[in-house]
């Protein structure tokens, strides 16, 4: 189901996205005014492994799962893209296969730029070009993070990471306490697992140790985080 329009909160998380509010506004204004709108519903294909790259894309509502399948048929989730997110220029820009494959994680609302239009304002805008310089560094950067943790950290510290990194992205205030986030992104501790790498017995385990602890709660619809500073410390005790 497509619309032609963002609506005020959609439009809110994409001028709010870091890397995009740091565009001139000509810049942006180029860019959104050539792009459009998919609306899709959970687990909807967005874009396959291996399909050619026909548009650049930003998360406007929801999330997307980037992930692929190994040959024993166990799927590995790399990440989730939050709103204000732009993904997929990997393609866009070496010409090449998609690398993974990419789902709608609840209803989520994509914002798109065909690679025609992206190629164009490559064309119009220097800026452009030094912009996604910028994005790509940062990638690298957030990818060897990510390899240093999985060679040095345990389980449990990058488990605290991840939480915190989910509260951030998706954090929501309890209405009943100040302290209290709860996680907006409605993970099943299976998809938890898959995107720490570890089977969902150990990341249960982690959990369930956490909330002994009082540094969460594991409540039917999902994670809050009760004491982000206990996480904070266990997240940094192996460094």
């Amino acid at each position: 189901m497509d619309d032609p329009i963002l609506n005020i909160e959609e439009r809110e998380a994409i001028n709010a996205g870091r890397w995009f509010s740091s565009l001139s506004p000509s810049l942006r204004h180029d860019i959104l005014r050539c792009a459009y709108v998919k609306r899709c519903k959970d687990g909807d294909l967005i874009a396959a492994r291996g399909d050619p790259a026909e548009e650049w894309m930003a998360c406007a509502r929801g999330a997307v799962r980037v992930s692929s399948t190994s040959l024993s048929g166990k799927q590995i989730t790399f990440t989730y893209v939050e709103p204000g997110i732009w993904f997929g220029d990997v393609a866009i820009l070496d010409g090449d296969r998609r690398t993974h494959d990419v789902y709608a994680h609840g209803e989520t609302t994509i914002l798109c730029v065909a690679k025609a239009d992206f190629q164009k304002i490559l064309s119009q805008h220097v800026e452009f070009y030094e912009a996604m310089l910028r994005l790509q560094a940062r990638r690298i950067r957030q990818l060897f993070g990510l390899v240093e943790d999985l060679n040095t950290l345990p389980l449990r510290s990058r488990l605290a990471k991840q939480l915190l990194h989910l509260a951030r992205s998706y954090g929501v205030q309890s209405l009943t306490n100040a302290q209290e986030i709860r996680i907006g992104l409605h993970l099943a501790q299976e998809e938890l697992a898959q995107l720490l790498g570890a089977s969902r017995q150990r990341v249960n385990q982690e959990l369930k140790a956490m909330e002994r602890e009082e540094a969460i709660r594991i409540e039917p619809g999902g994670l809050v985080i009760r004491n982000r500073d206990a996480l904070l410390h266990i997240s940094e005790a192996d460094h």
